[in-house]
């Protein structure tokens, strides 16, 4: 058995891409595991696997390196939109997440776009361990939550160089809060058009940015009415754009750009 792959990155923000079309779907958690090994494997922020649909043109999955799963990934989504878009010559494309089916398109300057879909705001849908405002929740800092199809919980601070994310973020992501764990964000806020972003990355550790965190944290920001519908996300690694009207879909664009390709070989995942 081998594995071809394609490796990816937003702004720094690493992805693997592997392509099952026409084939069955045989990865697994120990699999991505030993693929997401940054010493022993290939490595990577988030791991998207290719298949089949009916109703689009791929199903996508999306795993964590240390082998859990999550809903959605804004930054390998539009990997796999960029790869889609050079393969099939158009300028847009629809792809299947367990976030439901997601539009993503050209952008100007050859971004990527796409639509993330609404954020989910509820208590239970984020979800948190019980009923609150999920706009101050009861921790220390009193952070605001949501989830895009994966839970955020965003903290507004002066300078997020000040943070020990190392410490703070572990804490935050394994709380009782959240049975399902959460990504946890710092966010510095520059005007209301841009802000600074750190992130601790549920089942990642410090990523040099993060798609779908952007988006969590722009939507808490433009909630707490301290941000404009349409914000710049600066990163470790560089910008995203997000937009969103308070009420509908979640727009995130940023640029996509290929790493390198490769095979991974049935006697390397046979080794622990």
């Amino acid at each position: 058995m081998t594995i071809n792959f394609q490796k990816m990155h937003a702004n720094g923000d690493d992805f693997v891409i592997v392509d099952l079309r026409g084939q069955a779907d045989f990865i697994d958690r120990d699999i991505v595991r030993r693929l997401g090994d940054r010493n022993r494997g290939i490595g990577f922020n988030q791991l998207a696997v290719m298949t089949d649909c009916e109703d689009a043109a791929v199903r996508l999955a999306f795993w964590n390196p240390d082998g859990s799963t999550l809903d959605v990934c804004g930054s390998a989504t539009r990997g796999v939109a960029w790869k889609l878009l050079r393969e099939t010559g158009s300028s847009s494309v629809i792809v299947r997440t367990n976030r439901g089916l997601l539009t993503c398109s050209k952008d100007v300057g050859d971004l990527i776009a796409v639509d993330m879909g609404r954020p989910s705001l509820d208590w239970r849908d984020v979800p948190i361990a019980c009923e609150m405002d999920t706009l101050a929740v009861s921790l220390p800092g009193s952070p605001a939550v949501c989830s895009m199809g994966n839970p955020h919980c965003t903290f507004f601070v002066d300078d997020v160089r000040d943070v020990e994310i190392e410490a703070i973020g572990p804490e935050i992501e394994t709380h009782p809060l959240f049975p399902q764990r959460t990504n946890v964000h710092f966010v510095q806020i520059i005007d209301p058009t841009r802000i600074r972003l750190r992130i601790w990355e549920r089942g990642g550790g410090i990523p040099l940015g993060s798609g779908s965190c952007a988006c969590g944290a722009a939507v808490n920001g433009i909630r707490r009415g301290l941000l404009s519908g349409s914000v710049d996300v600066v990163c470790d690694g560089g910008s995203f754009n997000v937009r969103w009207d308070g009420i509908g879909s979640v727009f995130l664009t940023g640029p996509v750009e290929a790493s390198f390709s490769g095979v991974w070989s049935d006697d390397a995942l046979q080794k622990s």
